[in-house]
């Protein structure tokens, strides 16, 4: 199983609302990959748990909880080392945070431009983050699958990314 980390600065409401969409998604295709999220500055989050925006969305949705962690929790080295893939929610908000706890990361990583609350209603947020997740699927998706090194490679996988669910 191959792992993306997404990273924001208290990992209590963009990256755990990606870490979600992606994981429910990516389950439901029967991809080999799993997400994860972490903050870099885990101590400016309100409060534990999730964000109550991306709650309520994660219910419209009907995205289960379990598909991200119950709280918050910091980054690591050991996580950026295990992640296959690595994307930083807000370059010009996590460039510096990145750069100053884990130098070196901060150029090997994907960014996107997805703002904070101070910038954007979680409509807004939330949707720009559904988009970038389904993007990110059918890309992952497109890809040959891995095969045991003793065969020959097979084919790319034809089945569909899809999006993510709306609301019924």
């Amino acid at each position: 199983m191959r792992t993306v980390l997404f990273l924001c600065t208290g990992n209590y409401y963009r990256s755990r609302y990606a870490e979600a969409c992606f994981n429910h998604a990516a389950t439901r295709r029967g991809l080999a990959w799993r997400a994860f999220s972490r903050g870099l500055a885990v101590h400016l989050a309100p409060a534990p748990g999730l964000s109550p925006h991306a709650s309520r969305r994660l219910r419209v949705r009907r995205i289960p909880r379990r598909h991200t962690a119950a709280n918050p929790a910091p980054a690591t080295a050991a996580d950026l080392r295990r992640a296959a893939r690595i994307v930083v929610l807000k370059e010009s908000e996590h460039r510096p945070l990145l750069a100053r706890l884990h130098p070196g990361w901060e150029d090997r990583v994907e960014y996107w431009e997805i703002d904070d609350l101070d910038r954007a209603p979680p409509e807004a947020t939330l949707a720009a983050i559904e988009a970038r997740v389904a993007a990110l699927l059918a890309e992952l998706a497109a890809r040959p699958r891995r095969r045991a090194r003793t065969g020959p490679p097979g084919p790319a996988s034809a089945r569909s990314a899809g999006e993510i669910p709306g609301p019924r």
